[in-house]
């Protein structure tokens, strides 16, 4: 890759993808012609902006999108590097997000922003994310869509103070675990409770399905690097349309 430069740079033209998609596409687009393998090292984020005429803070969404996708990897003062394929599988035994699992099953993902705004820690919320009551949070309540399909409803809870401007973020198609990332917080691992249900009106008119039809709901807290509650999550996905697969292992 540092010997050859890519065959176009991103379109600042009105209506073209954001910049960060475009240089995420020019940056796949190159390794997959020069066949670079697993552990291959891209060059360095000053001559990959230098390339693409683009900020640090682009560049990064673009490289942190591929690593979501599978990709790339990162290496804490070492680079990019290229990363092993993963196996096919249905659902991640990794912390993955929507958009990330959407994608590595060739889907487009987006969301309906039903609410983006300032919240307050109730006492509940408090309690599960270990901070006083009436801590500042974001709420972002989402319809989340797989190729424009209503497949859930996600209602997250993220703690404002680790992660500074993200209520600025458009969630319409934006990855809240990317906007996380480019805000310097590393998620590390998610307690999940599933259980089945029926739709409620409101819910059934979000996913456009007949009340009381069938949901499995998933409920999660999730914890940065540091072991510190950093979000909570409430999705409900319809029965209909969404099918969860994993794998278990002896202990």
């Amino acid at each position: 890759m540092p010997d050859h430069a890519p065959t176009r740079a991103p379109r600042r033209a009105s209506g073209a993808a954001p910049l960060w998609s475009q240089a995420a596409d020019l940056i796949r687009e190159d390794i997959t012609r020069r066949g670079l393998e697993s552990g291959a090292r891209l060059p360095s984020e000053r001559d990959l902006c230098a390339r693409f005429d683009i900020s640090r803070v682009t560049l990064r969404k673009a490289l942190l999108h591929l690593v979501d996708q599978g990709l790339l990897t990162a290496s804490h003062g070492r680079g990019w590097f290229v990363a092993e394929p993963a196996p096919a599988r249905e659902w991640p035994n990794d912390l993955e997000s929507f958009s990330a699992t959407a994608r590595r099953k060739h889907m487009t993902p987006g969301s309906l922003v039903l609410r983006q705004g300032d919240a307050v820690a109730s006492l509940d919320d408090a309690d599960r994310l270990d901070v006083p009551a009436g801590t500042a949070l974001l709420r972002l309540d989402r319809v989340r869509l797989l190729d424009d399909v209503r497949v859930a409803v996600d209602r997250t809870l993220v703690v404002a103070r680790l992660a500074p401007g993200i209520a600025e973020a458009d969630f319409t198609s934006a990855s809240l675990f990317e906007e996380l990332r480019l805000r310097g917080v590393e998620l590390d691992r998610s307690e999940v409770t599933i259980e089945a249900r029926t739709a409620e009106p409101e819910l059934a008119g979000h996913l456009d399905i007949p009340a009381g039809s069938p949901v499995l709901r998933l409920d999660q807290t999730i914890y940065s690097r540091e072991q510190r509650p950093l979000l909570l999550s409430t999705v409900e996905y319809s029965g209909e349309r969404y099918r969860l697969r994993t794998t278990f292992q002896p202990g």
